[in-house]
């Protein structure tokens, strides 16, 4: 199995998430998006990571109201 394999772009993961490829950018950039690498001007992103929660959403301001489980 190929490296291309286990990594995508930002536009693939654009396309995945259901967002725009700036989106996936910024998400980056304030590294929400677990285990992106930045290569030169392009971030790379591991197959198979999760879409981050918005914070802009009513599910991500139910999720920060809720205290930790544990």
């Amino acid at each position: 199995m190929g490296l291309k394999s286990e990594l995508m772009t930002t536009a693939e993961a654009a396309e995945l998430w259901g967002i725009t490829t700036r989106r996936v950018q910024v998400l980056c950039d304030k590294g929400q998006v677990k285990d992106a690498i930045r290569m030169g001007r392009t971030w790379i992103i591991p197959r198979g990571t999760p879409k981050p929660i918005d914070g802009r959403t009513r599910e991500a301001k139910n999720a920060a109201a809720k205290p930790p489980q544990g």
